[in-house]
């Protein structure tokens, strides 16, 4: 387990936190002054009240929660976010409604999922020829039974 600083920036705001010992990505809190409807089709900007400092190499990934997705319609409005090690702002999480209802979000409550990776920076070399794999250049669902 590593250490990540994470920096609280409003009173109340919670840190994050993992569901069980073998979760992947930890719990992220909304933390707004009162309860945010989120009309259908509407996408808001949810506050969580924190900041972090990702170890250099590693990347954080704000991912949706399944059961709010998959319940409640919510889920991030970028479907993946990416916070880059160097940034210290405010983590903010944009929350789609996909659904036909109105959906409201209470303060403390777990909005999306926060999974910290580890990354390389590439060297893009412009290059005649790739090398050949057995799919070659099959698009979506090329690699399907037939």
């Amino acid at each position: 387990m590593k250490n990540v600083k994470v920096k609280k920036l409003e009173e109340g705001a919670k840190l994050p936190s993992y569901g069980s010992a073998f979760s992947a990505g930890a719990d992220l809190y909304a933390c707004i002054p009162e309860d945010l409807p989120i009309q259908a089709g509407e996408t808001v900007f949810v506050r969580t009240g924190i900041a972090v400092e990702l170890p250099e190499g590693t990347v954080g990934l704000v991912f949706a929660r399944s059961g709010l997705a998959s319940k409640r319609d919510l889920a991030p409005a970028n479907k993946v976010g990416v916070i880059d090690c160097d940034y210290r702002g405010e983590i903010l999480v944009a929350l789609h409604n996909h659904g036909k209802e109105t959906q409201t979000v209470k303060c403390g409550e777990r909005i999306a999922q926060l999974l910290i990776a580890p990354y390389y920076t590439a060297n893009f070399l412009e290059a005649d020829e790739l090398s050949d794999t057995a799919r070659g250049a099959g698009g979506f669902g090329s690699t399907g039974t037939k």
